[in-house]
């Protein structure tokens, strides 16, 4: 008979931290204790705080153990599975709490500060469930959804019920989901289709792949509920190569939905038939475009399609086609069975439900979280997230990736749904949130996002394909302290200009990281154009390392560490010192920063 539960996250992130090795070590040491009857493995999806994977945790006690390395694994079986004893050294901090508060010492990992203030909807089953397990789906109201849509619904009651809970696309744009799938409903033709954006190209998102990797049966009862309200009978997932675990799982998770009769014909004796099907991408940001990734599907070369006709009359193949994103998908089972005003209950008025974010950067507590929409920055970077790292101060959070803005610390404030982030310059965008501290740039952020999509630009249009190199260019200008104030204003307006006149989402959002910092951090692009300065010392060609000749003791480690040989010694000596000082030749100075790194007694800094 099972006691105990060993969950261990089989997420990309604690999977690259060693966790299959984990897993075979507590594998060999229950079997080496005579436990295999008595306790169970199970791998999960992502629980969320990924900085401090691999975690492990064992119920029914809810332990929380983590950054657990393959040699801990013998002294949890030992003394935890086998004597019942918790080992304090590997527990989370916030799971413990003085034993005088409570009788073992241990809190629930929901009352963290991390979980508490979080309302998991979409990532409901992610670290909770084996998602190679269609069992164990089924076991939590997996499959229900779609059992009452295709005996008690008609496909007009599941788009109202869609509709009226307000859902909005989380793939960037909040177009109505219910919306949508009506504009689609009524197309005839001989063949539709369900298509699911699994592409996430943006930097530092990692949401629909936790929810791949972690709850894969979820996408598929969504996309075939959604197959039943338009009267579409074929399905595909167009997910990134890079994904190998989500793919691995989400074919798994087909197979066996086909296995119980829940993909293929007559699904529920119903008479509806639906399937599906992977397709791989090649890890192009513009195939996720809608109309890019379905010409991608078709085998063609991913470039958008000039709109209208619309996806909805004429999509994938040149049928109807209805396309939404893996978050967006994951709330729909819920919505049917428990109703379009419980998921209406959470958020604002524009922004019904939860989001997801991947919360990156500058932050204690990297990871994935869901909060309502309304949430301020505030409660998800200090609350949740845990605030900034070394007692460094928050300057900004980028949103949206390469397609969003930046939200300055004066917004920190700011309830987070679609109409405020549009308000302000920003954007939605897939959930990706990276936290800058004051260390950070905004001229280089500018321009590291104008990297990005100057490289995946298809080429197809020219207000993309040249616009943004012209933007980047400027920006390397500035960065290396050769722009003028001219320069500033040129910038500005060509970004205006590349919105207007681009032919899809990927050139009309390009600019916007460039705008969002000349709106909020002017002054830096004036202190890189006018004092020829870089506030943050971030920018390597207005950087200047000097050496304080008093802090100086002239030791010698920056001289013997200089990769190009430009520091030497002066014939100063420091008061209370014995050897002379050094000093930094800035002509051959290639502005590494090991001389700095190597000062024990802080004596260089930079400017």
């Amino acid at each position: 008979m099972i006691r105990s539960q060993v969950l261990i996250c089989g997420g990309t992130g604690c999977t690259s931290s060693g966790s299959k090795a984990i897993q075979d070590a507590f594998k060999e040491h229950i079997d080496a204790n005579g436990l295999s009857g008595e306790i169970k493995l199970v791998q999960t999806g992502c629980f969320g705080l990924c900085a401090l994977g691999p975690v492990v945790i064992v119920y029914p006690e809810g332990t929380f153990y983590s950054q657990v390395k393959p040699s801990d694994v013998k002294e949890i079986v030992e003394e935890h599975l086998l004597k019942g004893r918790v080992v304090d050294r590997l527990v989370y901090d916030e799971t413990t709490t003085p034993k005088d508060e409570l009788e073992d010492g241990l809190v629930s990992l929901n009352d963290t500060d991390f979980y508490k203030s979080q309302h998991r909807v979409a990532l409901r089953n992610c670290g909770v469930i084996d998602p190679e397990n269609i069992d164990e789906y089924i076991a939590v109201d997996g499959y229900a959804a779609l059992g009452k849509v295709l005996t008690e619904m008609t496909p007009e009651d599941v788009i109202k019920c869609v509709s009226d809970s307000g859902l909005r696309g989380r793939g960037g744009g909040g177009f109505p989901t219910g919306f949508k799938w009506s504009l689609c409903a009524p197309n005839q033709a001989d063949q539709k289709y369900v298509v699911c954006n699994a592409d996430e190209g943006d930097p530092g998102a990692f949401m629909d792949r936790s929810v791949l990797e972690g709850d894969p049966h979820c996408i598929i009862e969504a996309m075939a509920i959604c197959g039943y309200a338009i009267g579409a009978t074929k399905g595909y997932v167009y997910v990134r190569a890079e994904y190998p675990i989500a793919v691995k799982r989400l074919q798994i998770a087909i197979d066996q939905a086909r296995e119980y009769g829940l993909l293929g014909k007559d699904i529920f004796g119903s008479g509806f038939d639906f399937d599906m099907e992977i397709r791989l991408g090649a890890g192009a940001f513009v195939c996720g475009e809608e109309t890019a990734l379905m010409t991608s599907i078709e085998g063609n070369r991913g470039e958008p399609r000039p709109r209208p006709p619309f996806p909805a009359v004429k999509g994938l193949y040149g049928k109807p086609t209805v396309e939404n994103n893996v978050e967006t998908f994951a709330n729909v089972p819920q919505i049917l069975l428990k109703g379009a005003d419980w998921f209406a209950s959470m958020g604002t008025e524009k922004s019904k439900g939860t989001k997801v974010f991947a919360l990156g950067g500058k932050i204690k507590h990297t990871g994935l979280v869901e909060v309502p929409m309304g949430t301020t920055l505030r409660e998800i970077i200090y609350d949740i997230g845990g605030g900034i790292p070394n007692g460094k101060k928050f300057k900004a959070a980028q949103t949206g990736g390469p397609s969003g803005g930046c939200i300055p610390a004066t917004l920190i404030d700011t309830e987070i749904d679609y109409d405020n982030l549009l308000a302000m310059g920003c954007m939605m965008g897939s959930g990706g949130l990276i936290v800058m501290d004051e260390d950070t740039c905004m001229v280089d952020i500018a321009k590291f996002f104008l990297e990005f999509t100057v490289d995946e630009s298809c080429g197809k249009c020219t207000p993309c394909r040249v616009g943004t190199k012209r933007l980047l260019e400027m920006l390397d200008k500035i960065t290396k302290g050769k722009g003028t104030m001219e320069d500033l204003d040129k910038l500005e307006a060509l970004c205006h200009y590349i919105k207007a006149n681009s032919a899809c989402g990927l050139g009309q959002t390009a600019p916007n990281p460039v705008l969002a910092t000349l709106k909020f951090f002017r002054d830096e692009y004036v202190a890189h154009v006018q004092d020829k300065k870089c506030p943050a010392g971030v920018c390597k060609d207005l950087l200047t390392y000097t050496i304080d000749p008093d802090k100086c003791i002239g030791c010698g480690m920056c001289a013997g560490n200089c990769p190009v040989n430009t520091i030497h010694k002066t014939e100063y000596i420091a008061p209370g010192h014995k050897l002379p000082s050094y000093k930094i030749h800035p002509e051959k100075c290639v502005k590494c920063g090991v001389c700095m790194s190597k000062c024990k007694f802080k004596a260089i800094s930079k400017q």
